[in-house]
C-alpha cells in the first residue's frame, strides 16, 4: 500500500486521518507542523502528502511552493486541507500545484475518494 505523510496541527483531525489510513492499510507518519515537512519528504518520498494550509510555523502554501520547485519532489502528490474552504483558497492551492483540495470538516468518503484518485497509478 501507499506511504502517506500527514502534516496537520489539529490533533482531532490527525487522529481521524491516522485511523482512516490504518484501516485502509497505508503506512503513514504525522507531523504537527511544517518546519520538518520538507526534510521528511526528501527522506521518505511519500506517495501522498495530506497537507494543512494553516500550520503554526510554516504555511502549507510555502511547503507546496518549495515541493513544486524541487525537481526530485515535484511529482509527489499533495492534497491540501483547510478549514478556510473558499473558492479563493481552492484556486490558490491548485494554481500553486496542489493535486487536490479538501475543505475541513470533510466527509470521510470524500477524503477516501480523493486519496484513491491521487494514489491511482494512472493519475
Amino acid at each position: 500500500m501507499a506511504h502517506i505523510l500527514i502534516v496537520e496541527d489539529e490533533d482531532n483531525i490527525a487522529v481521524a486521518l491516522e485511523f482512516l489510513l490504518t484501516r485502509a492499510g497505508h503506512s503513514h507518519k504525522r507531523l504537527s507542523g511544517g518546519a520538518n515537512a520538507l526534510a521528511e519528504v526528501r527522506a521518505t518520498r511519500p506517495d501522498l502528502i495530506l497537507l494543512d494550509i494553516m500550520l503554526p510555523d510554516v504555511s502549507g502554501y510555502d511547503i507546496l511552493r518549495t515541493l513544486r520547485a524541487e525537481r526530485d519532489l515535484a511529482r509527489v502528490h499533495v492534497l491540501m486541507m483547510t478549514a478556510r474552504g473558499s473558492v479563493v483558497e481552492r484556486k490558490k492551492a491548485l494554481a500553486l500545484g496542489a493535486d487536490g483540495f479538501i475543505a475541513k470538516p470533510f466527509e470521510l468518503s470524500e477524503l477516501r475518494d480523493e486519496m484513491a484518485r491521487l494514489l491511482d497509478p494512472a493519475s
